[in-house]
C-alpha cells in the first residue's frame, strides 16, 4: 500500500504562501530527491497553475543549477490536478481528475508503487478531514508572514501528530516529519 505524504513550505507563523518562504538550493535539492521518491504529486487548481512557472525553465534554464534539476524533476512526475473549473491542463505530465478526490485517492493508495505526494493546501486540508495523510511534511521556513493563508484551517477534529524526524537547513528552514496518532476527538 502506498503512503500519502503532504509536503508543504509554510511560515512561522503557520501561514502557506509561495512568496514567503525563503527557498535556496538545498531546499530545492530537497524538493528534488522528494519528487525522485515519489509515484505522483496530486494538486488543486490554485497550486497547479503557480507550479506551470517551474516549466519555463525547461525552456529557458535558470542560472542556478538546483532550481533547474527541480523543474526537470517536476516536469517528468506524474501530476493529478482537482478542479472544478479547469477544462484542461497543458503539462504533458498533468491530468484532471474525473473522480471525487477520496475516490482517487483511495485507489491509488491501494496499487502498488512509489508513494503519493500531496503538494496543495486545500487538498491537505481535505484529506486530513477524511484521516487519509499517513505523514507530514512540513518545512517551515524563519520567516513570519503576519497574514495570508493558514494551512490548517476548517479541521473538522483535533488531530495529534507525531513528530518522527526533522531536518534542518543551513538557510534556518526546518522540516518537521510528523505521523497521525490516529487519536482524534471532535473540535468543540
Amino acid at each position: 500500500m502506498r503512503k500519502i505524504i503532504a509536503a508543504i513550505n509554510m511560515t512561522l507563523d503557520g501561514f502557506c504562501d509561495h512568496t514567503a518562504g525563503l527557498p535556496d538550493e538545498e531546499i530545492h535539492q530537497h524538493y528534488t530527491g522528494l519528487l525522485g521518491q515519489a509515484g505522483v504529486i496530486l494538486y488543486g487548481r490554485t497550486t497547479y497553475q503557480l507550479m506551470e512557472f517551474w516549466r519555463t525553465l525547461l525552456e529557458n534554464p535558470s542560472d542556478e543549477k538546483s532550481m533547474n534539476d527541480f523543474a526537470i524533476a517536476i516536469d517528468k512526475i506524474p501530476k493529478i490536478v482537482f478542479s472544478h473549473t479547469l477544462k484542461d491542463v497543458e503539462w504533458d505530465s498533468a491530468r484532471l481528475s474525473g473522480q471525487a478526490i477520496e475516490e482517487e485517492v483511495l485507489q491509488l493508495k491501494q496499487q502498488s508503487g512509489k508513494d503519493i505526494l500531496i503538494g496543495s493546501r486545500s487538498l491537505i486540508i481535505q484529506l486530513m478531514n477524511l484521516n487519509l495523510i499517513d505523514e507530514y511534511q512540513l518545512c517551515v521556513h524563519s520567516v513570519v508572514a503576519g497574514s495570508g493563508l493558514p494551512l490548517f484551517e476548517n479541521i473538522n477534529d483535533r488531530t495529534i501528530l507525531k513528530l518522527i524526524k526533522t531536518k534542518t537547513f543551513s538557510g534556518g528552514a526546518v522540516t518537521l516529519y510528523y505521523e497521525p496518532t490516529n487519536e482524534k476527538t471532535t473540535n468543540l
